[in-house]
C-alpha cells in the first residue's frame, strides 16, 4: 500500500520532517483516503464479496434431507462445503471493519463548502465509527451458523435434525438481516466514489439480473426449507395420534429421526405404521393433511433428490413466482402459508419495478443513440418527401447520413471536449491529431508547439460524394487538410470562355491556400478572401478544418508561421502555388523563345543586306579596274548602302522588340491564338509584407 494515496496519522506526524523522510511508516499507522484508489478498488471487491455471502447463507437451508422412509437428516458435506466459504466471506467481512477503523472521514462541520476537510486521526475514526455503522457489520461479521452447526447443535441432549432445521434457519435468518443491508450504504459509497457500480451497460444489466437471481434464490431455499418442516410437521401430527391410540407399537418422536434407523423398535414400527401414508402427498385420495404450495416438494420427490437437481428445481420454482408475482400458487389456509405467499407477491412486485426495471434501462442505453438516429433519419425521409426534394438530392442526404453514422456513431465530439478541461483537451486533441496532421507535409515542418496549437483548433469534417466542399467566387471559411479520400480542384480563372485546369487532392493534400495568405497579412480586412478554384468531393472524404478565426489567432500569436521557411514549405507543396510556378515558367521561356526568335530574323535580315552589299561591292570594284574612273563616287554609294543596311536591321530588331513588349502582359503559358494549346492565365498571389509593422 505503499504506492497508494494515504495519509499519516497525527502519532507520525508529531515527529521531525528529517526523521519522517528517513524512516518508512508502519502501514498499520497509514490513514486510508476514502477517495483513493485502493479503497475504490477494494470497495468493488467487497461488493463481490458480499453477493457471494448472501448466495452462501442460503445454502444452510438444503441441509435437512428426507432420508428413509418417514425420517430426516443432515447433509454434512453440504455442510462441510458451505462452512468453509462463509468463513473465507467473513475474513473478508473482518477485514472490511479493519479498513474502515484505518479510513478517513468527512467532517460534518466541514461539509459547507467544497468537498469538506478529511478527518485523519486515528482516535476520531474509531469513535466515528463506533457510534455509526460498528454493530451491523459486527453482527454481520460473527460465524454464527458455523457455531450453531458445529458446535451448539452437538452439544444439546436432543439434536434432532428437525431441531438443528428450525435453530439454523432462524440464526441465518437473522444474521441475513445485516448482511442484506451492508450492501446499501457500500453501494451509496461506491456510486460517490466513482459515479457509477457498473462501468458499462452490459456490466450493469448483469449486475441487476445478479440481484434478482439472488432473490430468486433465496425464495427458491426458504421455499425448500418451508417444505421440509411442513413434512415433518405431517409426521408429527400422524406420530401424535398414534401415540394416543390403541396403535401398537406406539411411535415415538425420536423415530422421525434417522439417526434411529437401527433401532428394533423403529423398524417394527415402521411395518405398520400409517404415517408414511397418511403423509404421502402424491395420494390424490388423502386430505388428512394440508400442503398447500409445498406439495410440488414431495410430488416431485424434491426433498429425496439429489443436491443439484434439488437446488435447480428450487431456483427455478422462486424464479416463476418471482416474476409472475404467485399468481400461480396454491396455498392453504394455514396463515403463515398465505403471509408468504403475500410477501412472494410483494417481493415480486418490487423487484421487478426496481431491478428489472434497472436492468431494462441498462439495455436500452446501448440502444438509445442508434434509436435516436433512427428517428432522425425517419423525419429526415419525411421532411424531404413533404418538400418534393429531386430523387439525386434525396440520394445524397440519406448517403451522408449513413456516412457521418458510420463515422461518428452519433457522438458529439465537439461537444465532449468543450466541457473537457484546456491541458486535457489539448492531450487529447494531440492524440488524435498529430500523427494525421504529420502527415500534411506543410505541417511536418513546424515544430511541436504549434502543432498543438492548431490541433487544439481542428475538427473533425466529413463530405459524401459529389458534395461541393468550396465554390470558385465563394469566401474561403476554413482551410481544409484530407485524411482520407479523393478531391477534385479545378478553376475557369473567374468564369474565361474556354478555360478550364484540374487537379486531383489526395490524402496529405489541402485546400483553401488563400485562407492562409489571408491569415499571414498584418493588415488583413475582416472580408474574407475569395476561393479561385471548386473543390469537389470525388469519393467519401474525412478531413481536418480549421476555421478563419482560429488560423487567423495562430497566425498572430505565433510568429514562427511568418518563417520564411515556412512560407516556402507552403509553396512548395501547395498545388495552385505550384500550377502557377509552372505557368509562369512556360510563360516566361515562351517570351524567351520568341524573343530569342525575333533576334534570330532580325540578324538572318542583317547578313542578307549585308551579303547582297558585298555583292554590290565587288561588281564596282571589277568595274573600276576596268573602266579606271569613278571610283572615289562608286566608295561612297557602297557606304551609304551599307549604312541603309544596318539602319534598317537595327530598325527592324527595335519594331519587333516593341512588338514583343507591347504583348508582353497577354503572353501566358500558351499562346492562345494556337487553338490546340491553351493554357490558364494564373497570377501570382500578391507577396505579403509580414515584416512592414
Amino acid at each position: 500500500m505503499n504506492n497508494l494515496h494515504l495519509y499519516t496519522s497525527s502519532r507520525f506526524r508529531k515527529f521531525p520532517k528529517t526523521f519522517s523522510l528517513r524512516r518508512k511508516v508502519p502501514w498499520w499507522y497509514q490513514i486510508l483516503d476514502p477517495g483513493s484508489e485502493f479503497v475504490a478498488k477494494w470497495n468493488h471487491i467487497f461488493l463481490v464479496t458480499c453477493l457471494i455471502a448472501l448466495f452462501l447463507d442460503p445454502l444452510y437451508f438444503y441441509l435437512p434431507i428426507v432420508g428413509n422412509a418417514a425420517c430426516m437428516e443432515i447433509d454434512v458435506g453440504l455442510g462441510v462445503f458451505v462452512t468453509f466459504f462463509r468463513t473465507v466471506a467473513d475474513l473478508f467481512f473482518l477485514m472490511h471493519m479493519i479498513f474502515k477503523f484505518r479510513t478517513a472521514f468527512v467532517a460534518p462541520s466541514s461539509r459547507v463548502f467544497g468537498r469538506g476537510e478529511l478527518v485523519m486521526d486515528p482516535r476520531a475514526i474509531a469513535i466515528h465509527y463506533l457510534k455509526s455503522s460498528f454493530v451491523t457489520d459486527l453482527f454481520a461479521t460473527l460465524p454464527l451458523p458455523q457455531i450453531v452447526i458445529w458446535g451448539v447443535i452437538p452439544a444439546l441432549r436432543s439434536r434432532t435434525a428437525a431441531h438443528a432445521n428450525h435453530t439454523l434457519s432462524l440464526i441465518v435468518l437473522i444474521q441475513y438481516v445485516p448482511r442484506f443491508f451492508v450492501m446499501f450504504p457500500l453501494n451509496r459509497r461506491i456510486i460517490k466514489t466513482t459515479g457509477v457500480v457498473a462501468k458499462t451497460a452490459w456490466s450493469g444489466a448483469a449486475y441487476n439480473l445478479i440481484l434478482y437471481m439472488l432473490a430468486s434464490h433465496v425464495l427458491g431455499a426458504s421455499w425448500y426449507v418451508l417444505s421440509i418442516q411442513r413434512q415433518h410437521e405431517c409426521w408429527t401430527v400422524e406420530c401424535a395420534k398414534e401415540m394416543n391410540g390403541t396403535h401398537s407399537p406406539s411411535c415415538s418422536p425420536l423415530f422421525l429421526d434417522c439417526s434411529s434407523l437401527d433401532n428394533p423398535e423403529r423398524q417394527l414400527w415402521l411395518r405398520v405404521t400409517h404415517v408414511v401414508t397418511g403423509c404421502d402427498a402424491k395420494n390424490d385420495d388423502n386430505a388428512n393433511f394440508q400442503f398447500g404450495m409445498f406439495a410440488s416438494a414431495f410430488t416431485n420427490d424434491v426433498a429425496s433428490a439429489t443436491f443439484i437437481d434439488k437446488y435447480f428445481y428450487c431456483l427455478w420454482w422462486g424464479l416463476k413466482n418471482l416474476s409472475s408475482y404467485g399468481q400461480n400458487l396454491v396455498a392453504s389456509t394455514i396463515s403463515g402459508e398465505t403471509v408468504f405467499s403475500i410477501l412472494i407477491c410483494i417481493g415480486g412486485l418490487v423487484l421487478f419495478s426496481h431491478l428489472i426495471g434497472n436492468m431494462q434501462s441498462y439495455l436500452q442505453s446501448t440502444t438509445a443513440r442508434l434509436e435516436e438516429w433512427r428517428v432522425r433519419r425517419r423525419d429526415t425521409e419525411e421532411w424531404m418527401r413533404h418538400r418534393q426534394l429531386p430523387p439525386e438530392l434525396q440520394e445524397r442526404v440519406r448517403r451522408f447520413v449513413q456516412y457521418k453514422w458510420l463515422a461518428t456513431r452519433g457522438v458529439d465530439e465537439e461537444s465532449i471536449l468543450r466541457a473537457l478541461p484546456l491541458d486535457l483537451r489539448r492531450q487529447i486533441q494531440r492524440h488524435l491529431c498529430l500523427a494525421l496532421v504529420r502527415r500534411v507535409p506543410f505541417f511536418a515542418q513546424m515544430d511541436d508547439q504549434l502543432l498543438d496549437a492548431i490541433c487544439e483548433r481542428l475538427f473533425s469534417s466529413l463530405n459524401t460524394k459529389e458534395t461541393n466542399i468550396v465554390r470558385e467566387g465563394d469566401p474561403v471559411n476554413e482551410m481544409l487538410f484530407i485524411i482520407r479520400g479523393e478531391v477534385e480542384s479545378s478553376t475557369t480563372n473567374g468564369g474565361r470562355t474556354g478555360f478550364f485546369n484540374s487537379i486531383t487532392l489526395r490524402a496529405g493534400d489541402f485546400c483553401g491556400e488563400e485562407l492562409l495568405t489571408w491569415a499571414l497579412m498584418p493588415t488583413s480586412t475582416a472580408n474574407l478572401p475569395l476561393s479561385t478554384r471548386t473543390v469537389k468531393c470525388l469519393t467519401e472524404v474525412e478531413a481536418f478544418a480549421l476555421r478563419a478565426e482560429d488560423l487567423k489567432f495562430v497566425a498572430s500569436q505565433f510568429k514562427r508561421l511568418h518563417s520564411k521557411k515556412l512560407q516556402h514549405a507552403f509553396r512548395y507543396y501547395s498545388h495552385q502555388w505550384r500550377t502557377w510556378g509552372a505557368c509562369f515558367l512556360q510563360a516566361a521561356w515562351r517570351r524567351h523563345s520568341k524573343r530569342k526568335l525575333a533576334l534570330e530574323l532580325a540578324r538572318q535580315e542583317s547578313l542578307y543586306y549585308m551579303q547582297n552589299s558585298y555583292s554590290d561591292d565587288t561588281t564596282s570594284a571589277d568595274y573600276d579596274v576596268d573602266g579606271g574612273a569613278g571610283g572615289s563616287s562608286v566608295d561612297n554609294a557602297n557606304n551609304a548602302q551599307h549604312l541603309s543596311a544596318t539602319l534598317l536591321a537595327s530598325k527592324f530588331a527595335a519594331n519587333t522588340k516593341k512588338g514583343v513588349h507591347h504583348h508582353q502582359h497577354k503572353i501566358t503559358a500558351l499562346d492562345l491564338d494556337d487553338p490546340s494549346l491553351k493554357m490558364p492565365k494564373l497570377f501570382k498571389p500578391e507577396d505579403p509584407d509580414f515584416y512592414e509593422d
